[in-house]
């Protein structure tokens, strides 16, 4: 990593793509060929800050530890930094090469599918506001999650999660308020079961 990357997380405000409206509770899961969702099965989808925020690495490992119990389910993590920093940032992670069949991580350098989901750059309130700032700090010091080597990616870019039932219908989540928000897959977990038993009524 060097100085330059690190420099460019934070120079990269704009994104390549102009996003689309995203999807809203009850509407279709947008439609792109870098992300295939499995016919008839539930999928829950996150959408990543850049590799080596911590707000991103404490999305990932509750992603993780969620899809670790819920085999039945799709879980996909989707990465706006190249091939090689994702790579690396999954290594450094703890508990590396630990994740489960269920969950997968695609890359999307463009940030094609971002655009597609109606994820866009973030305003300087969205990340850097005083709570943000905060919630670093608090991260780190009562869970060692700290800002790691950011090799490529934008700072700016939204996150957001959503959970899509097997008929591709977008039944939970949406965009992240801000930089620091907190995801509850468990409850994407419980509403895609719950939307799911309603379909066999």
């Amino acid at each position: 990593m060097t100085f330059q990357q690190e420099l460019g997380s934070w120079l990269s405000t704009t994104a390549p793509s102009l996003p689309a409206a995203p999807p809203t509770i009850g509407s279709s899961a947008p439609d792109h060929p870098k992300l295939l969702l499995g016919s008839n099965k539930s999928a829950i989808i996150t959408f990543l800050r850049h590799c080596g925020c911590p707000f991103a690495e404490k999305t990932f490992l509750n992603l993780r530890e969620v899809a670790r119990s819920n085999s039945d389910l799709d879980f996909i993590a989707v990465s706006h930094s190249s091939h090689a920093a994702t790579e690396t940032w999954l290594k450094s992670l703890p508990q590396a090469g630990s994740e489960p069949d269920n969950l997968r991580v695609i890359v999307d350098e463009q940030r094609e599918i971002y655009a597609a989901w109606g994820l866009g750059v973030s305003s300087y309130a969205h990340v850097l506001s005083p709570a943000s700032m905060w919630s670093v700090w608090k991260l780190g010091k009562e869970e060692g999650i700290w800002n790691r080597p950011t090799e490529s990616g934008s700072r700016w870019q939204m996150a957001g999660s959503f959970g899509v039932d097997g008929e591709g219908v977008v039944r939970w989540g949406g965009v992240a308020g801000r930089a620091d928000e907190k995801v509850d897959f468990e409850e994407g977990v419980r509403v895609l079961e719950a939307s799911g038993q309603e379909a066999k009524l």
